[in-house]
């Protein structure tokens, strides 16, 4: 199935998506409406049967899905998935055409970025990581937060894709400088999810009007996009997930690793990691990251 729009449009470049989960399939039908040929690879069947149904094509593999596309974007769990479908005869290095752009929009290690741009310029194919922040809402609404790591040329051949797809626009500097700055991110969310969960907890346990209560402390220094996005997920204990608790996980192995390694303390950061851990490791993974409520409630002996 073809986009009618793209057809009227045929300046656009071609794009392969790889990766339709929580953030990919409302991602790719962004770019779907804004007038894009979008081709895109998935495992579960379900989603190729979304994007065909929002008006894309699915593709019966990687190298299907890129061989004739100027523009390939991946958006996978994390390194060893990039990785995976990057490297090895059926990936997208091996497929892609010469000139082809990648943008990787995963939340990976800054080295991965890194080592994949260098093997990238071997088989004439350009580089950007371009992490994002905002969430399933976000990347449903197309007001993400777009972090960019590259070469400037590219960065603005790019930009109108991410103008599809977000709000707030970056190039950080060089190759990983974007999953470096979606590091520092995803630091400062957890954080403050942290903070908010043990506010709803002391409010609660004080007898407050919990509602009453969020609604002021947002409209004050305490407010937070966190606060505002994740206020509901705390009144009315609803972890479906937009975040998982897993990813996270991930990206605060991530951080604290790449803190250790240029020499920054994080000491807020790292019991922060620890309690996403405890959280994962009481089977509470596949929640949302809100859930650190239920860490919070689990040490002081409040209702789970």
């Amino acid at each position: 199935m073809t986009n009618p729009a793209a057809s009227s449009r045929p300046s656009l470049p071609s794009i392969a998506w790889i990766g339709l989960g929580i953030m990919g399939s409302p991602m790719s039908e962004n770019l779907i409406k804004a007038g894009y040929d979008v081709t895109g690879f998935t495992l579960e069947q379900d989603k190729l049967d979304r994007l065909t149904a929002a008006g894309g094509t699915a593709a019966r593999s990687i190298a299907e899905a890129v061989r004739e596309a100027d523009v390939v974007i991946t958006m996978v769990p994390a390194s060893p998935q990039v990785e995976a479908v990057c490297y090895g005869p059926d990936g997208i290095l091996e497929n892609a055409r010469p000139g082809a752009l990648l943008i990787d929009m995963s939340s990976i290690t800054p080295q991965t970025s890194v080592d994949l741009a260098k093997a990238a310029a071997d088989h004439g194919v350009r580089v950007l990581d371009a992490p994002v922040s905002g969430g399933e809402a976000g990347a449903i609404e197309a007001v993400l937060s777009i972090m960019v790591g590259g070469e400037q040329a590219d960065f603005d051949l790019a930009k109108p894709i991410f103008e599809a797809l977000g709000r707030t626009i970056v190039l950080c500097g060089p190759h990983g400088s974007g999953q470096t700055v979606k590091a520092a991110n995803q630091l400062i969310v957890a954080v403050n999810i942290q903070a908010c969960a043990e506010a709803v907890v002391f409010l609660e346990k004080s007898g407050v009007n919990l509602r009453a209560a969020l609604d002021v402390l947002g409209g004050g220094l305490a407010g937070s996009t966190v606060l505002t996005r994740k206020k509901d997920n705390f009144l009315d204990r609803d972890f479906k997930p937009g975040f998982r608790i897993d990813l996270h996980h991930k990206d605060m192995g991530i951080v604290t690793d790449a803190a250790r390694n240029v020499g920054a303390a994080l000491p807020v950061g790292a019991v922060v990691a620890q309690l996403v851990a405890s959280l994962r490791a009481q089977g509470d993974g596949g929640l949302d990251h809100s859930a650190l409520l239920r860490a919070v409630e689990r040490l002081s002996g409040a209702r789970l």
